[in-house]
This record gives structure tokens, C-alpha cells and sequence, in this order.
């Protein structure tokens, strides 16, 4: 690009950013960005004419369709991932989540993981001829997750529990050949032209009953909305393998067990209830109750640490757990929205009885289980990984 086009870009992308009132310094826009610069006015200048917010305030009572049209305009405009940040910051800034109880709202949205939170903190006052329209909207965005995250769970999962279940006294029937050779290079005979192994490996023996129990207990409060979302897909996914156990329970200031739902994401999700307070120690004082066989058990908290209910008692059965040999792991968030707000103190507690700590993205979740399957230092998978993480001393 010439520098006089690079000029021209820059001068065209502060005049977007500034909108209309840079007009007069940085000049004026063609019909397209004008377009760009419309839609964008309208959200972060709503109060203006033709913004979002005027009409809404104006008590005309027609303002869904006008959202519904800047919704279509700013997928005909932008990337996918600039939507995806104006229609959250539609929701969050003109409180216009009572929109999506409109059917054209819905079907102008572009689905993404944030408009199924929303959904969801809405699902007891959808009304009935909306939540058709509802349900196909969380149905593309979960079908969407799984596409991209089923398969790694998967792998991850099953290569782990292979490798823990490796066989080094296999039948010849279990010999696997390509490991054993592997192993036993060094032992090549010059004089035989071949290998002479001194040991064999062989696959795992097929066990008729789960080899990892898994429990997922997750927060619902508000600002667990996206951590919900992905908890839901990872359970559903784990769910269908065989080799492991699978348990998923929600949690606010009560406790629900919502396994029996894992079949299906959607109705998962819109069994859950976002907001509301935290009980985290009755919730895994639940997790506590279900554990039968504490070696073999990953239990993976979910939260931000904000306890509402007895910190006492929930540090007293964190250390009753990891004393016992479960796995307790909390993850302060699974989401891709960076660093979360969370109670340091308390995680710094946990992590001090041997319950690291940390926020995890969601495409990384799938090797945080295979290291726990593994029965590795967790904490030192985060810290190698890059996660933020707290540590005892």
C-alpha cells in the first residue's frame, strides 16, 4: 500500500471511530462507510437522532423493528466478531434484552454465545410464540460449539485414558506393535537384523465400567453466563464417552443435578436459571455426597469464588476431598472473555489445601482433562499453559 493510501485508510478509520463531529477535520465519507458510520452512530450515539435509544425513551412503542433493520445492516457491514461486540454492547448499554423476547428480534440476531446467556436469564418470560424461535436460536449456536469442540474433548479424553491404562504385561493378542517397537529401538541386533524387545507394551484392557468419574459444578450466577454455556457442551460431550462418568450440577443458592439432561445441551441450558446468589459450599458439600470412588474422581468447580453461603465449611470439605484423593480443580471461568473478576482471597485459600485455581479458555479445556486424567501437577499444566493462576505456598 502507498503511503498516500495508507494515509487515507488511517484518515478513514479515525473519522469511523470519531463519528460525525470529526466530520469538519477529517472530512467526509463515501456511501458505504457513511452506511458503517450510521449503524455505529446509532448504537454508541443513541441518544441522538436515529439512534437506538431515542425511540425506545420516546414511548412510541416501535423500536423493534428498528432494531431488527440495524441488526441485518451491521452483518452486511461488518466482520463476525465486530456483531458479535456491537449486539452485546446493544444489549448491555440500551437495555434491550426484552427485545429478544420478539420474534423478528430473534431471527435478525446473529447467534453467538452472549445472546444464548441472554436467552437463557430470559427463558421463564419468553413468551409462547417466541420460544420456538428460541430454541432454534440456541440450537445453531450450540451445534456450532460442538462442531468445533466435540472432537478435541474426545481425543483428548480418550488418549489420555489409554495412556493411563497402558498394558505392560500384555496377552499377544493386546501387543500393541507400533509402541513396542518404539520403545525397544535401542535393542536393534546388528547381527539378526532385528529388534530383540525387552519389554512389551500393550493396549489398555477394555474395562466394563467407567475408568474417571467427572463431575462438573457449575455457577449460575449472572456473571457465569458464557462459563454456563461451554460447562453445558463439555458435559454433553464427556457424557457420550463411555470410558468416563459424567455428572453436571448447577448451582445458585440452591443445588440442582441436571445429568439426566446431558443427552441434550439445549434443553440443559434452558433448564438452567441465571442470576440469583451463590451457595458454593452447599453445592459442593452435593458433589461431596456423590463421590463413591475419590481416586479416580476429577471434580471441576466452576466459579468465581463470590461465596455467599459458609467459606468455613467449604474450605473444611475442599481439604476433605483432596485429602481423600479427588481431583478438585476450580476454574474461575471457561469463556473466551479474558481475565475474570474474582475473590482472590478464597482462591488463594483453596489453592494453599491443593485446589489450583485459574481461568481456562474453552479451547483449552480439553487438554486441562487430559492432564487430570493423567493425574498430573495441574498447577503446573496452567502455569506451562499460560493461565492465570493462583498458587498456595
Amino acid at each position: 500500500m502507498s503511503t498516500e493510501r495508507a494515509e487515507r485508510e488511517r484518515v478513514r478509520r479515525w473519522r469511523l471511530a470519531l463519528g460525525e463531529a470529526a466530520q469538519a477535520s477529517l472530512g467526509g465519507l463515501a456511501d458505504h462507510d457513511l452506511a458503517m458510520d450510521r449503524a455505529l452512530s446509532a448504537l454508541y450515539q443513541a441518544d441522538e437522532e436515529g439512534g437506538l435509544g431515542q425511540r425506545r425513551r420516546g414511548g412510541t412503542g416501535g423500536s423493534a423493528p428498528q432494531v431488527a433493520r440495524w441488526l441485518g445492516d451491521i452483518r452486511s457491514y461488518f466482520p463476525a466478531s465486530v456483531v458479535q461486540v456491537m449486539q452485546k454492547d446493544a444489549l448491555d448499554r440500551l437495555g434491550m434484552r426484552d427485545m429478544l423476547l420478539q420474534p423478528e428480534m430473534l431471527e435478525a440476531v446473529q447467534p453467538d454465545v452472549h445472546l444464548v446467556a441472554s436467552l437463557i436469564s430470559l427463558a421463564s418470560v419468553i413468551p409462547e410464540k417466541t420460544r420456538e424461535t428460541a430454541r432454534m436460536v440456541v440450537r445453531r449456536v450450540v451445534d456450532d460449539l460442538q462442531r468445533r469442540l466435540a472432537e478435541p474433548m474426545r481425543s483428548a479424553v480418550s488418549g489420555a485414558l489409554s495412556r493411563a491404562t497402558r498394558n505392560r504385561r500384555p496377552r499377544l493378542a493386546e501387543i500393541d506393535w507400533n509402541r513396542t517397537i518404539k520403545a525397544n529401538l535401542r535393542h536393534y541386533q546388528e547381527e539378526y537384523k532385528t529388534i530383540v524387545p525387552e519389554s512389551l507394551i500393550g493396549f489398555g484392557r477394555k474395562s466394563q465400567r467407567s475408568q474417571r468419574d467427572i463431575i462438573l459444578c457449575i455457577d449460575q450466577s449472572g456473571s457465569m453466563a458464557a462459563s454456563v454455556v461451554y460447562s453445558s457442551i463439555f458435559g454433553a460431550v464427556m457424557a457420550s464417552l463411555p470410558a468416563v462418568s459424567t455428572r453436571l450440577v448447577v448451582f445458585d443458592t440452591s443445588v440442582v443435578d441436571m445429568t439426566e439432561k446431558l443427552e441434550d445441551p439445549v434443553d440443559l441450558l434452558f433448564g438452567t436459571q441465571l442470576g440469583g446468589g451463590t451457595d458454593i459450599n452447599r453445592a459442593v458439600g452435593y458433589c461431596q455426597s456423590i463421590v463413591t470412588r475419590p481416586q479416580e474422581t476429577i471434580l471441576i468447580l466452576i466459579s468465581d469464588l463470590y461465596e455467599g453461603g459458609v467459606e468455613k465449611n467449604l474450605l473444611q470439605r475442599a481439604n476433605e476431598l483432596v485429602q481423600g484423593g479427588v481431583q478438585f480443580i476450580t476454574l474461575l471461568a471457561l469463556s473466551d472473555e479474558g481475565a475474570p473478576a474474582f475473590d482472590a482471597g478464597l482462591a488463594a485459600r483453596l489453592s494453599a489445601l491443593g485446589v489450583p485455581s485459574f481461568a481456562c479458555t474453552p479451547d483449552r479445556f480439553p487438554a486441562l482433562m487430559a492432564a487430570a486424567i493423567r493425574k498430573e501437577d495441574v498447577s503446573l499444566w496452567a502455569a506451562r499453559e499460560g493461565l492465570f493462576a493462583t498458587r498456595g505456598n
